[in-house]
């Protein structure tokens, strides 16, 4: 079975020498066996990942269309006998007995929760997701909600609920992509949102970095969606390219989740960089993209060969050109995608090896962050066209 985790180890291993050591806590993993995008995971495969990735992991169940009590006591039983590897969130429909199943998993060991608009086709506006928020501030637990594609703007409305209920702690998953535009310019007055990064696309990432406070900010991953090893590591490299400090980052990667799921106030490690980047460089504009191309024409169930091919072909710098080495890795992992190339799981358009192109992807985007000592051959035409 393709191990991309351990496949791109070292490059997490590099990073974490120069910056860490990280206390890794996935704030948004998933276990269940009946979504209907076909999407599974056990509790023992989750725990192997994140044992193996050497992190902690808030799980809660994938969307279960025939209810959530039996889901939430299976996510809580995981975590319960994970050891510590896990903490469970209960996950909630507000049309279904909202505030009492909330209390009862919160009860039995539940220490957040989960609320998902898409899947079970709510707003914000629900009566139920008022009654929720409610609970969340009585116990002082965190709501991760989901924010991602697929669903109009729901950031205006978490404000407002945050304002009316502070000791709930509002996550807007997926970097907030709908509302980060204007969102990160009203959160300093709201200390009880926070925005998890469990998302692929480095300049949604460096825009979060560069303009959200760090302590607003908390990694994820998405698991199985997601891969803990690939996701620290591009979202770590984001943010060094963003100017977030090691300090901040150690925040993100890990310590302001272990305050949220055990009720401490959440940690304020200082301002956001400000968006100061420097311009990226023209030649490495060029691979930045033609690979968002590939992935964009591969997650609609098209064929990226044309864009990658023009990326690989834009790598082509030689070796003494600026980002030499950039360019090397990017044909590196092009090379590891075209290598572990199959078709994708089952209602799925993206295949397990497209997340080398999201690798490749973010080193192109993240220059400034430096690269392990790899001994890759010199991005020349002959290497890019191998």
């Amino acid at each position: 079975m393709l191990d991309i985790d351990a496949l791109l180890r070292p490059y997490w291993d590099s990073l974490q020498t120069s910056h860490g050591p990280f206390d890794l806590f996935d704030a948004h993993t998933h276990i269940g066996q009946d979504d209907p995008d076909g999407m599974k995971q056990t509790p023992d495969e989750l725990i192997d990942v994140m044992t193996r990735a050497d992190a902690r992991a808030v799980v809660f169940p994938m969307h279960e269309p025939s209810g959530y009590p039996g889901p939430n006591d299976a996510a809580i039983a995981a975590a319960l006998g994970s050891s510590g590897r896990l903490v469970s969130f209960c996950r909630l429909d507000p049309r279904v007995s909202p505030a009492e199943e909330a209390r009862r998993c919160l009860d039995a060991g539940a220490v957040g929760i989960k609320l998902h608009p898409r899947a079970e086709q709510f707003t914000l506006h629900e009566p139920g997701v008022r009654e929720i928020v409610a609970v969340a501030h009585e116990r002082r637990v965190p709501i991760l909600i989901h924010a991602g594609r697929g669903i109009p703007a729901l950031g205006q409305n978490t404000v407002e609920l945050a304002t009316e209920f502070p000791d709930a702690r509002l996550i807007l998953a997926h970097a907030a992509i709908s509302d980060l535009a204007w969102l990160w310019h009203v959160l300093p007055d709201h200390p009880n949102v926070f925005i998890d990064t469990a998302w692929w696309n480095p300049a949604d990432h460096i825009a979060l970095f560069s303009l959200v406070d760090p302590s607003h900010i908390v990694w994820a991953s998405d698991s199985p969606y997601g891969l803990p090893v690939l996701a620290a590591w591009t979202h770590a490299r984001a943010a060094l390219q963003a100017g977030v400090s090691d300090e901040a980052l150690r925040c993100i990667m890990g310590g302001q989740t272990e305050r949220l799921v055990t009720g401490a106030d959440p940690l304020w490690v200082g301002p956001a960089p400000g968006a100061s980047e420097a311009a990226l460089h023209p030649l490495l504009d060029r691979v930045v993209t033609h690979l968002v191309s590939a992935i964009g024409r591969a997650f609609g169930g098209g064929n990226p060969e044309e864009p990658l091919a023009l990326a690989r072909l834009a790598c082509a710098v030689g070796e003494d050109a600026p980002h030499a080495d950039v360019c090397a890795a990017v044909l590196q992992l092009l090379d590891l995608y075209e290598e572990h190339l199959a078709p994708p799981p089952p209602g799925r358009p993206f295949p397990l090896a497209g997340r080398f192109i999201i690798a490749a992807l973010t080193v192109a985007r993240t220059p400034a962050v430096p690269l392990p000592p790899l001994d890759l051959p010199a991005p020349t035409r002959e290497t890019a066209d191998a």
